[in-house]
């Protein structure tokens, strides 16, 4: 059963009942979710409507059905209102490299209304929180992509907004840049104090800094959690295949007290995966001269169920 997001009311994003449309092509289907989590992961495949949801956030296309409010103002009618409190980093590198971050930061932070001295200022404390005021004078166009990436994530925080938009963040990252990137993330969602909506396929990226997940299915939501909800939906047990004796490793850990089911020729799963438990199987295993060759987690993972909701 689809749950929404936990949320008081109002919410900080409310979507209901949105309907997109592009000729025949159905985008998004009766979508309804409330977002209220300091940091919240956009999950779906390709087509899947991220992308679509996205923009219908911002304000940048009007639902064939249904309306979005975001801190209580409607994104279709009040989309001036909505941008100047929301902020936005672009997937694709979008950056004109004949300019400095400095000056893009400055100059996006007056289109969204700030004075010319408070946008100077607020960009030097942008750039300084992703990392950049060393580099701040430096012309895009030497930067890395890291640098790019993080010079995308200051023009989104300059205004100082309540709500952020990050597309794909750690597109093109290494493991050492993607790993700052996710930490730059949680960071502002923690104590800068701005929610964060992620879009991102890349699970880890979602389960590392995000407290709850919006997860779409051609077009429809599959499912809105907080990641504390899904934990229960995994399992402490073990599953163990053998190669033979799967009965009599049975037998021997059901008289031990562990609580056993056999599963095809070669399987046990054991109820508890607990240390206790694991030094048992291996004792058994060991006097019954059982051989194991495999051993995982009975439930799965978070990514697991994840995954399900993806792809069911």
């Amino acid at each position: 059963m689809v749950r929404r997001v936990p949320s008081v009311s109002p919410a900080l994003i409310e979507v209901d009942n949105v309907r997109v449309q592009y000729g025949s092509h159905i985008a998004l289907d009766g979508v309804s979710v409330d977002i209220d989590a300091p940091a919240t992961g956009l999950l779906g495949g390709n087509g899947a409507g991220k992308s679509t949801l996205m923009k219908a956030i911002l304000g940048l296309l009007r639902p064939s059905e249904g309306s979005i409010r975001i801190l209580g103002q409607d994104a279709a009618t009040a989309a001036d209102l909505v941008r100047r409190r929301i902020g936005y980093m672009p997937e694709h590198d979008c950056l004109p490299p004949s300019m400095s971050a400095a000056d893009i930061v400055v100059h996006l932070a007056q289109l969204r209304g700030l004075p010319h001295r408070d946008a100077v200022r607020r960009a030097s404390e942008a750039l300084f929180t992703v990392g950049l005021e060393e580099e701040r004078s430096r012309l895009v166009g030497g930067y890395s992509t890291g640098m790019k990436q993080r010079a995308k994530l200051a023009q989104a925080i300059v205004h100082g907004p309540e709500v952020v938009l990050l597309d794909e963040p750690t597109t093109g990252l290494d493991p050492a840049g993607r790993a700052e990137m996710l930490m730059l993330v949680r960071r502002i969602a923690t104590e800068l104090g701005i929610h964060v909506i992620v879009s991102s396929h890349i699970l880890d990226d979602i389960r590392r800094t995000c407290d709850a997940v919006v997860v779409l299915r051609d077009g429809r939501l599959a499912t809105a959690e907080t990641l504390e909800q899904l934990a229960p939906q995994t399992s402490e047990g073990v599953r163990v295949e053998v190669g033979s004796g799967a009965d009599q490793l049975a037998a021997a850990l059901a008289a031990a007290g562990f609580r056993v089911t056999r599963e095809g020729e070669h399987g046990i799963v054991m109820g508890d995966g607990s240390d206790r438990a694991l030094d048992a199987l291996r004792d058994a295993a060991a006097a019954h001269g059982v051989a194991l060759r495999k051993l995982v987690p009975a439930g799965g993972t978070v990514e697991d169920v994840l995954v399900e909701a993806m792809s069911r």
